[in-house]
């Protein structure tokens, strides 16, 4: 409904020498609505008093209720009856199954839905965390779901997922569970430790609630994609939103932790709460990196679209001439945002399209090929000072 504070009413009346009809008026407010000639008949010509005001009215709607009595005995006695707004339907909790968030793609549904979504860059799920503090699974079904994340990521080569530790972990329980239980080896997934305390949006409750890290560590790599760009390792950024967090990380602890792959989350004094580390769950030193993994899965997809005209174009010399045209200059582009290395362009990247990448076995089989090398720009964990001691200019 849409009735206005205060009363409202509704007003029977009957036309003279009417059986089976009768008119309404809604008044809420200083709003009417009248309605005339209704009837409970249907068919051809008749105004249905249910589809008449369900179509026509602005204030409320109306809804029949199951019944065996004729039209004669339905009919409404004159009068003016008080309307009060319908309440709210009760919230019914729905319980998340563990297979519901790795879905199906027949079905649109869970992890695995989002494969016909080409817009993602990073897939996250702190509804696991929930599942498992609510019992519904154990760690080996956390590790299960995580794992379907991770394939996803790697078989859309486009997306990385951020993954979250189990709550209450210490730093040499996190490490045991990232290297021995959950064994993840992938640089399409990066996982962040501690978890973050933030103020309870729930009132009522305590002031204050630990969540999953995983949200705010998406939307930091959102800020650093917009602020720098992907190429900006998304790290020595504040965590804003955190109040605080659920394991002090200790320069030791990071020192563990960061070779194999956690990043941690600490607070600094007089800077806040920030990420502290960068690195994917790879074990191969060349995809360490966050924004190694996912400058390359930028480049890859723009080139991909960037390229949509070559299809079904005269397989040819023009043709090779003008795909390296084309990336070409989007490289150069991404080389002067400072995301490759190299002082000039042919020290950042190389295009190769030529009569050996595609002899004439390849063409026959419709296919051009494209070999493209790109020199990223890794990020400075460590930045080291040596310092010695010097007697001056004239000292010895």
């Amino acid at each position: 409904t849409a009735l206005e504070e205060g009363e409202a009413s509704i007003e029977v009346s009957k036309p003279e020498g009417a059986e089976d009809t009768f008119n309404i008026k809604i008044t809420s407010g200083s709003k009417e609505e009248t309605f005339e000639n209704l009837t409970f008949k249907k068919g051809r010509g008749a105004r249905n008093v249910i589809d008449t005001i369900n179509k026509e009215s602005k204030l409320v709607k109306v809804a029949e209720k199951e019944s065996t009595l004729s039209i004669a005995e339905k009919m409404p006695a004159p009068g003016t009856y008080p309307l009060a707004a319908a309440a709210p339907a009760a919230l019914v909790p729905q319980e998340i199954r563990p297979d519901a968030l790795i879905g199906d793609v027949t079905a649109r549904s869970g992890v695995s839905g989002l494969q016909l979504c080409d817009d993602v860059t990073m897939v996250i799920c702190p509804d696991i965390m929930a599942l498992y503090q609510a019992g519904k699974i154990d760690r080996e079904g956390v590790k299960i779901i995580q794992t379907a994340m991770i394939d996803h990521c790697r078989n859309m080569k486009d997306r990385v997922a951020i993954l979250d530790p189990l709550p209450g972990m210490s730093p040499q329980e996190v490490k045991d569970w990232r290297m021995n239980e959950a064994g993840y080896d992938s640089s399409y997934a990066a996982l962040y430790y501690p978890w973050v305390k933030v103020a309870n949006p729930i009132p009522g409750g305590d002031p204050s609630v630990y969540v999953p890290p995983s949200g705010h560590m998406a939307g930091i790599w959102a800020r650093t994609d917009s602020t720098r760009g992907v190429h900006k390792a998304p790290a020595n950024e504040i965590v804003q939103g955190a109040i605080g967090i659920e394991k002090a990380i200790t320069r030791s602890e990071q020192d563990i932790l960061n070779p194999v792959g956690i990043n941690c989350i600490r607070t600094f004094p007089g800077r806040g709460i920030r990420v502290w580390g960068a690195r994917t769950l790879a074990s191969d030193a060349s995809w360490r990196y966050i924004n190694v993994r996912r400058l390359f899965n930028f480049v890859e997809k723009s080139i991909e679209n960037g390229t949509q005209w070559v299809v079904f174009e005269p397989n040819d010399r023009d043709l090779w001439s003008k795909i390296r045209r084309d990336i070409t200059a989007f490289l150069k582009r991404v080389w002067m945002d400072g995301a490759l290395f190299g002082a000039t362009p042919d020290e950042a990247f190389y295009v190769k399209c030529d009569t050996e990448l595609n002899p004439v076995e390849i063409r026959d089989a419709g296919q051009v090929i494209t070999e493209i090398g790109i020199c990223p720009v890794k990020p400075a964990e460590f930045v080291i000072f040596r310092i010695s001691q010097w007697a001056g200019p004239g000292g010895k």
